[in-house]
C-alpha cells in the first residue's frame, strides 16, 4: 500500500470496523472512557433477518454499567410476555415438556431478586432491537463516529500507527489509527488482512430460517404463550417470538451434509405449526453452524472481537454475548494504555485471557448442539399409552439437557482469567461449563453480585477504573492510595459490611475495570508490586 499523508481529520484513536453488537460496545465502553473511536460499517442499514435473540446475564452486566440496561430490557417482547420454552410435537399438537421462565416486567420489578446470581438476569430480545438501542446510544456520545456504508479496504501497520484505507459512496481516504478492532463478522476483512484463518469444525448443522408475520400464528400460539417452541415434526424445528405478537422467526435444523436448498419453507413452516397458516415470508436464510475460533486475537495493533474471532453454532445466543465480553474486556485495556497508566504489554493478554474463553465456549456450544438435535423416537406422534410413554421418556431426556442452555449460568458467572499474567494468586485449572460456577470471590473471576443496603448491587458501586473493596475497615488502605497516586492508576476503595464471608473471604479484593478480581489478601500485600502486575508494568511473582 502506498503511504499517504493524513491530515488532522483522518486521524483516529481506535477504528472499530462493524457495527453490530461487539463493535458498538466497544465503541460505547471506550468513549465513556475517555478514548475517541471511530465505527465504520459497510452496510448502509440494518438486516431485516432476526439473529441472536437473547441477551445473557452477563451482557446485560456490562449494559448496566454502561447505562443501557434498563433501555434494551424495555424493548423486544412486551414486557408481560413470558420467557418460558416449550417442547411440543408440533405447535398445535401435544406438549413434552417446559421450562417457565420470568417475563421482563417480573425481572424490572424484582420478583424474586434476593435470590438471583445478577443484579441483571438474562433478556430475551432479538438483535433487530438490540442494534439499533446500541446505535443509537453510540451515536450520541461525542467521542464516537459512527459511519455506515463506509467498508474497509485495506491496512497496513507501522510501529507507531495503522493506516486503513476505507472507502464512501467510491471514495477512498486514508486513516491514521492508534489501534484496529476487526469486530466485522465470520466474513471479516480485518482477519482475512492479518491472514488469521478460523480452526475448528466447519459445519454441526445446515439450517433453513424464515422470518415471517402471521397474526394466525400469533393467536395460536397466545393460547399458551412462550418465548421459544421446540418442534419435533419431520426436522427439529424451534419457533421464536421476535415482537411476541405476529412476528416470528422459524429455525429448522438439517444434517451438515444436507442440501438445504431443495427445502420449501412453507412446508417447514407447516410442519412445524402441524398445520397450515396464513403468513407472509419476509425472509429466508439457508445457512451453517459451525464450531470455530480464529488463530489468534490480535496481531500487532490490529484486535480481533465478536463473530471475526469466533464463530459457532446459536443454541442459545453466546456467539454475539461471548463478542460483548471480549468489548469490555478490550474496551478497557485499549483504554489504561491510551491514557498512559498501563503498559502497552497490557494488550498482550487480551488474546491470552479471551481465546481460552472462546475455545472452551465452542466446545461446550457444540456438545449442546449435538444433544439439541439428536434423534428422537417418532413414537412421541403416536396416539394413546405408546405415545404419552414416548413422550414422558423423552422429556426425561429434556430435563437432563435444557435447563442449563436456557440458564447458563455458568457462561456468564464461571469464564474466568486465573490464569492471566495480569492476575495474582489465580490457578488456571476451572474447567468453564454452561451451568455451573461458584459464588464466591476467587482471582481471575467475575466478582460475585450482592444487594448491598441502598438496594444497589456490589457491581454499582465499583469504580471505572481499580476497585478496592475493604471488608474489614481496621485494615489500612493508606499505602495501596499512595502507590495508585504515584503508579497514576485510578483506584477507588468501597468498603463493604462483612456480612459475606462466604463469599468474599478476604479482607481486601482488588477488582479490574471489567468486574472481574485481580487479587485476593490482606494486610500482607504489596500494593506497589501488585498495581504494576495487574495492569501489565511488571510479571506476577505472587502466582
Amino acid at each position: 500500500m502506498t503511504k499517504s499523508t493524513s491530515n488532522s481529520e483522518d486521524r483516529v484513536e481506535v477504528l472499530v470496523v462493524g457495527a453490530g453488537p461487539a463493535g458498538l460496545t466497544l465503541a460505547i465502553d471506550l468513549a465513556r472512557r475517555g478514548v475517541r473511536c471511530h465505527v465504520v460499517e459497510e452496510t448502509e442499514e440494518r438486516g431485516v433477518n432476526p439473529r441472536c435473540n437473547t441477551t445473557s446475564a452477563r451482557s446485560m452486566e456490562i449494559f448496566r454499567r454502561l447505562g443501557l440496561a434498563d433501555d434494551i430490557r424495555r424493548a423486544g417482547l412486551p414486557e408481560d410476555h413470558p420467557t418460558s420454552i416449550q417442547y411440543r410435537t408440533t405447535l398445535s399438537g401435544e406438549e413434552i415438556y417446559r421450562i417457565d421462565l420470568p417475563s421482563s416486567r417480573d425481572v424490572l420489578q424484582g420478583v424474586g431478586k434476593e435470590t438471583w446470581p445478577t443484579p441483571e438476569p438474562q433478556h430475551r430480545i432479538s438483535q433487530l432491537y438490540l442494534e439499533p438501542i446500541l446505535e443509537e446510544h453510540a451515536r450520541r456520545l461525542p467521542e464516537v463516529t459512527l459511519e455506515r456504508g463506509t467498508r474497509l479496504v485495506e491496512f497496513e501497520q507501522y510501529d507507531d500507527h495503522v493506516e486503513a484505507v476505507v472507502e464512501s459512496a467510491g471514495e477512498r481516504r486514508t486513516l491514521r489509527c492508534a489501534y484496529v478492532v476487526g469486530c466485522d463478522g465470520a466474513h471479516s476483512t480485518v482477519r482475512r488482512g492479518l491472514g488469521i484463518r478460523y480452526e475448528g469444525v466447519d459445519a454441526i448443522q445446515n439450517f433453513v430460517s424464515t422470518f415471517f408475520r402471521s397474526p394466525e400464528f400469533g393467536r395460536l400460539a397466545a393460547q399458551d404463550r412462550a418465548w421459544t417452541y421446540w418442534t419435533y415434526g419431520r426436522q427439529i424445528a424451534s419457533l421464536i417470538a421476535i415482537d411476541g405478537d405476529s412476528l416470528w422467526l422459524n429455525h429448522v435444523a438439517f444434517a451438515p451434509d444436507h442440501d438445504t436448498e431443495s427445502e420449501d419453507p412453507e412446508e417447514l413452516l407447516r410442519d412445524a405449526v402441524g398445520k397450515p397458516v396464513e403468513h407472509e415470508v419476509l425472509g429466508v436464510v439457508r445457512w451453517t453452524g459451525r464450531r470455530l475460533v480464529a488463530q489468534r486475537y490480535r496481531a500487532g495493533r490490529v484486535f480481533l472481537a465478536g463473530d471475526a474471532a469466533h464463530i459457532w453454532i446459536p443454541v442459545g445466543g453466546f456467539g454475539m454475548n461471548a463478542g460483548i465480553q471480549d468489548a469490555a474486556t478490550l474496551g478497557w485495556m485499549l483504554a489504561a494504555v491510551h491514557h498512559g497508566w498501563a503498559s502497552p504489554d497490557v494488550l498482550d493478554t487480551y488474546e491470552l485471557e479471551r481465546k481460552p474463553v472462546g475455545e472452551q465456549f465452542a466446545g461446550a456450544v457444540g456438545s449442546a448442539a449435538n444433544r439439541a438435535f439428536a434423534q428422537f423416537s417418532p413414537d412421541i406422534h403416536a396416539p394413546g399409552p405408546k405415545g404419552e410413554q414416548a413422550r414422558a421418556e423423552f422429556a426425561d431426556r429434556l430435563a437432563v439437557s435444557e435447563p442449563h442452555r436456557y440458564s447458563p449460568d455458568g457462561f456468564s458467572f464461571g469464564y474466568h482469567y486465573a490464569g492471566s499474567p495480569l492476575v495474582v494468586g489465580g490457578e488456571d485449572q476451572a474447567a468453564i461449563t454452561m451451568g455451573e460456577f461458584m459464588e464466591r470471590a476467587q482471582p481471575g473471576f467475575r466478582l460475585p453480585h450482592v444487594w448491598l443496603d441502598d438496594d444497589q448491587s456490589v457491581l454499582d458501586v465499583l469504580g471505572p477504573g481499580f476497585t478496592l473493596l475493604r471488608t474489614n475497615p481496621s485494615v489500612s488502605v493508606t499505602s495501596w492510595n499512595s502507590a495508585a497516586e504515584d503508579l497514576g492508576i485510578p483506584l477507588a476503595v468501597v468498603d463493604l459490611p462483612g456480612r459475606w464471608p462466604d463469599r468474599y473471604p478476604t479482607e481486601l479484593l482488588l477488582v479490574r475495570p471489567d468486574q472481574h478480581v485481580a487479587w485476593m489478601g490482606g494486610l500482607d500485600a504489596r500494593p506497589d508490586e501488585l498495581l504494576q502486575t495487574v495492569t501489565g508494568r511488571v510479571a506476577a511473582h505472587q502466582r
